[in-house]
């Protein structure tokens, strides 16, 4: 019985992680637009064309990475892979650090995914027929 509820809340966790590394996608797509928009109000001036390339770089290179990196974990996720639940803690520990949204989602992943019930459906059984790889 337990297990069930916690297996309903790794899925909420794997579709959530999904939905926000898409969004960051999308948010790298805006910052991308937003910069190349900016480019044309400092023509003419090389360091500020500079400074901006530099760091429209970082910042799409820094948001496409981690939500990426978000999707994929999402992915393993919801496929019980063991070596997911760790990137998701991983990730859910910065998330929190995005408030408000992502400390939400970061405490409610990391509640989720350090329970004990939460554990042992990542830990494959001794017979066949396991949820993990």
């Amino acid at each position: 019985m337990e297990e069930s509820r916690m297996d309903k809340h790794v899925t909420v966790v794997g579709v959530l992680q999904i939905a926000f590394g898409i969004l960051g996608l999308i948010g790298t797509i805006i910052v991308i637009i937003a910069f190349n928009f900016v480019d044309y109000f400092v023509e003419g001036d090389e360091v500020a064309t500079l400074v901006l390339w530099g760091i429209k770089l970082i910042l799409s290179v820094f948001l496409a990475f981690f939500s990426i990196i978000k999707i994929i974990g999402g992915i393993g996720i919801l496929k019980y892979k063991s070596w997911a639940r760790y990137v998701v803690i991983v990730l859910a520990v910065f998330s929190c650090f995005n408030v408000p949204f992502g400390t939400l989602v970061g405490v409610y992943s990391l509640w989720a995914l350090l329970r004990d019930e939460t554990i042992a459906l990542f830990v494959p059984p001794t017979g066949e027929g396991s949820k993990t790889d």
